[in-house]
């Protein structure tokens, strides 16, 4: 088991494993940073400096953070309209986002409010997951298929370059297939097995000894980020709220990480913290030049499976990024669609369609939330953002729902009428509850006690105390006498308020 003492031990399992994370992050860096519609450079940049600040911060010892797909999708969404796309405007705006999103993490997780991390239904994270992974497989298909992008949307490109065979080249295919056996059929060989470090590899030695005419990576400026502050503040107003949405919407990645490692090892970790960490790698990509950064699933558990023990194995990821900067030019060569191989490869297993399918037979409310949410995400292209806002507008409106009616049984006893209503008396229900027994009183002109049994109420809120007492004032003035039974311990706070000092005070009974 490891304990807290030991996320602090720096060992050699923390060498081994930042090594072998790095030796997939450099390539999936460049990769992601395409996807955000940013130079390459950049992805190296928010590898390096946020992964060696990060690290005294975090709470799981095998979080690796990053540049990651969804986090790079939900940038190019909210980046989009603000300034050409790689132009030096962008890449000021990106470091600008990145900059919100640390702040509002670093915020949230100072005042621990680490909670939120768990306020996306699953229906939503089932839905807007499913259909970003489609949206990035789909960015990258021209690319594998070794077709120049056209102009248009995401699915539009990709339709493009699917239905035009005649433009597509074989050697790009045969290097995307190739990657994308080593990525995932590596995989079902042995946790460890380098598929992205050989299709790199094999990629550069390809383009060295041919002549391969294809696109590559290009041009990558070597040396060390410059640090500044220099950004666009002016556009501040127009990134505030994709900052949130991103620092939200991209926490729960790395939250579902952690809580998965920390039920596997028995050990704790703190979502407040890790809202820190996660926040201070932003604030370091913002000064040196990256973009929204967030932690990686298939880096992560890399990183725990080569044999990492401390947070320390994240700084040694950062610190190996940065010192290959200076020789970053030996990736200039590398044709992109290896890198659009890379990308496909990591976010495939992300398109499970299965749990929307499973809502359908289980809860039809649900399944209308995600199903929503993915119809949503895949329709705002490339402003995803959105396609979130709707699914938890749609989560809230189904639970509103199912908490707006408020059931009750009425019995007949003698002289005495007996209502035991069941549910949330808050104030989207009270009035409705005072209007049913007001017309059940009614009809019952002989009744000389009315019973009201709370106990089977979920919850009594101030509005809800305020329509008892409103009840009891409407009951006594037609002549009946009222006592309130059956009170929950939560309940009794509001009850007890609201029925005080009533003139005759109705009984309450606990």
């Amino acid at each position: 088991m490891t304990t807290l003492r030991g996320r602090w031990n720096f060992g050699p399992g923390d060498v081994v494993a930042g090594v072998s994370v790095a030796a997939v992050l450099i390539p999936q860096s460049l990769a992601y940073a395409e996807i955000a519609g940013l130079p390459p450079e950049t992805g190296l940049f928010a590898a390096a400096l946020p992964l060696l600040f990060a690290a005294p911060f975090v709470s799981s010892p095998w979080l690796q953070t990053g540049p990651v797909a969804l986090t790079s999708l939900l940038t190019l969404g909210a980046l989009a309209g603000q300034a050409p796309v790689g132009s030096a405007e962008y890449v000021e705006a990106a470091a600008l986002l990145a900059l919100v999103v640390g702040v509002t993490r670093v915020a949230l997780g100072v005042a621990r409010l680490g909670v939120v991390a768990y306020l996306m239904s699953e229906p939503v994270l089932a839905g807007f997951t499913a259909a970003a992974a489609i949206l990035i497989s789909a960015s990258q298909l021209p690319t594998a298929l070794g077709v120049p992008r056209p102009d248009g949307g995401v699915l539009r490109r990709a339709g493009h370059a699917i239905g035009h065979p005649g433009d597509w080249s074989s050697e790009a295919i045969v290097m995307a297939a190739v990657t994308v056996a080593l990525v995932l059929g590596g995989r079902l060989l042995h946790r460890m097995f380098p598929g992205v470090l050989l299709a790199v590899v094999g990629g550069l030695t390809y383009s060295a000894t041919s002549d391969y005419d294809g696109s590559t990576v290009g041009r990558l400026p070597e040396g060390f980020p410059d640090l500044s502050l220099d950004l666009p503040f002016g556009e501040l107003g127009g990134l505030v709220v994709p900052g949130i949405v991103i620092a939200l919407v991209g926490f729960a990645e790395p939250a579902s990480i952690a809580r998965t490692f920390a039920a596997a090892t028995r050990t704790r970790w703190s979502s407040n913290r890790e809202f820190v960490s996660q926040g201070v790698a932003n604030l370091v990509a913002a000064v040196s030049g990256g973009f929204p950064v967030g932690g990686s699933f298939s880096r992560s558990s890399l990183n725990r499976f080569a044999g990492a023990r401390s947070r320390w194995s994240g700084a040694v990821t950062g610190a190996v990024v940065l010192a290959f900067l200076p020789v970053a030019g030996v990736l200039e060569q590398l044709p992109t669609a290896i890198l659009a191989a890379i990308v496909i490869a990591a976010v495939v297993p992300l398109i499970r369609l299965g749990p929307l399918v499973r809502f359908w037979r289980e809860s039809v409310p649900q399944a209308l939330v995600g199903t929503g949410t993915f119809v949503a995400t895949l329709a705002t292209s490339p402003h995803v953002e959105y396609g979130v806002l709707i699914g938890i507008g749609l989560a809230v409106c189904v639970h509103l729902y199912r908490e707006l009616p408020i059931h009750y049984d009425i019995r007949r006893e003698g002289t005495t009428l007996r209502i035991r209503p069941s549910g949330v008396v808050w104030f989207g229900s009270a009035h409705q509850l005072e209007v049913d027994v007001i017309g059940d009183i009614a009809e019952h002109p002989d009744a000389e006690l009315l019973v009201i049994d709370l106990s089977g109420t979920g919850r009594v809120d101030y509005s809800g105390g305020v329509v008892l007492r409103r009840l009891v004032e409407e009951a006594e003035s037609a002549g009946l006498r009222v006592r309130i039974v059956g009170v929950p311990a939560h309940a009794r706070r509001p009850v007890r308020i609201h029925l005080a000092g009533h003139g005759d005070p109705a009984e309450v009974e606990e």
